[in-house]
């Protein structure tokens, strides 16, 4: 039986708990909570009112049951509100919507992910790329991390042009020596394995076979008659003396790099425009709110999305490093997804982390946002925001919503 879901505003017993410096807060947080989930809406609260938060909207499903559906705060720098069907750009939180879309074919058995990526995609398996398999496309091995040469301005919405370059790039390291993260030609190496195997766009497949059957509001290419609904996001502004993470201080201090080049050559797809909005761009620029993130994983949580051999192969570690060559930190991955990566603790270097517990699956997007599933508790989680923060990990607003998520659940 579902939990009854009230009105957060009746909750005045709720807003009673909240911290003493919070009794002046004047953000009104719209949306339901179930009982013995109020912490997480108290620390959506916080958020507001002392980590800078300006929109967003986070949302909970727990056995089969919605039990958090929040939003609150402005969706723009004018003062228009954030309203239930307010959406914005996930940036990497899209990757999980590619990994989904091929896990969903390898279960029906058109995808092989143990196969050489020759049999689906022979121009990519090419040179040093020969013996690349089709699950090295998903976990970050095939060292097709970034574009040396430059990419025309608007390239990146050329999709036939941008899967000839990447076929065509040479790989930054050995393919499978080691992983780096494959910031946004994962798009086209991940998705046009879903293109050839489905003989539909990855936008059109993964809203006809994924979206659509999980009611998700999560659009990878979304229409132009639905753009009213996008809150555009606000770059993080760096306060003075700001300490910046190992890869934004590589990308600042060598354009040529690695670093560099994946960050700045990126044909057109770096921004929040209605081009962006609109291009079916796999390694950043979906569109979702928190609710369309949690019904999107929730299948993966409840067990009906794929068999219980390709869920194991969603939550199992593929790479892991203590060093990725693309983040400079300690990363793990499944097979397109991230895993549990808590770096809260490190003594040195990036603590940007992504604190789900072992066995969960998901990914998270530059600036704060994170979709995921935990099979072993029947949790999945969406919390989507337009503030930037600093890091391409979480950062305190992420990172105790899914504590506190965890404690309500366990």
């Amino acid at each position: 039986m579902k939990a009854k879901l009230p009105e957060v505003t009746l909750f005045e017993e709720t807003r009673g708990r909240l911290h003493d410096n919070l009794a002046e807060m004047t953000v009104e947080i719209h949306g339901t909570v179930a009982s013995g989930w109020e912490p997480l809406y108290e620390q959506f609260a916080v958020n507001f009112a002392q980590r800078g938060e300006l929109g967003a909207s986070v949302c909970v499903t727990h056995e089969d049951a919605t039990v958090v559906d929040l939003w609150a705060g402005d969706r723009d720098t004018e003062g228009n509100p954030w309203l239930a069907d307010t959406i914005a750009v996930i940036n990497s939180c899209t990757k999980g919507g590619v990994a989904l879309a091929c896990h969903l074919l390898a279960d029906r058995g058109l995808l092989d992910l143990d196969a050489p990526v020759s049999e689906i995609w022979p121009e990519f398996a090419r040179g040093a790329k020969a013996d690349i398999t089709t699950r090295m496309m998903l976990n970050h091995t095939t060292g097709v991390a970034a574009f040396r040469d430059d990419l025309p301005e608007g390239s990146a919405f050329d999709w036939d042009y941008m899967c000839d370059r990447v076929a065509a790039e040479e790989p930054w390291w050995e393919p499978g020596t080691r992983n780096g993260y494959h910031l946004m030609s994962f798009g086209w190496v991940a998705g046009e394995l879903v293109r050839r195997a489905s003989g539909r766009s990855l936008g059109t497949f993964f809203r006809e076979d994924v979206a659509e059957p999980a009611a998700a509001d999560f659009w990878i290419g979304l229409p132009p008659e639905e753009h009213h609904r996008v809150s555009p996001l606000k770059s993080f502004r760096p306060g003075k003396n700001e300490k910046f993470a190992a890869f934004t201080n590589a990308f600042l201090a060598d354009p040529s790099g690695l670093q560099g080049r994946a960050w700045r050559n990126r044909g057109g797809a770096k921004g929040d425009s209605p081009a962006v909005w609109s291009a079916e761009l796999g390694g950043g620029g979906g569109i979702a709110n928190a609710r369309g993130l949690a019904r999107i994983y929730k299948t993966c949580a409840t067990g009906e999305f794929v068999g219980r051999s390709q869920l194991r192969r969603m939550s199992s570690v593929s790479v892991g490093t203590e060093c990725d060559a693309m983040l400079l930190l300690p990363t793990r991955f499944s097979e397109g997804f991230m895993l549990r990566m808590d770096n809260r603790n490190a003594r040195r270097g990036d603590r940007d982390s992504v604190n789900v517990r072992e066995g969960a699956f998901g990914h998270v997007g530059a600036g704060g946002s994170i979709g995921f599933a935990d099979p072993q508790i029947g949790l999945s989680m969406g919390y989507v925001m337009n503030q930037m923060g600093k890091s391409v990990l979480l950062d305190a607003r992420g990172e105790t919503l899914v504590d506190v998520a965890y404690e309500c659940a366990t």
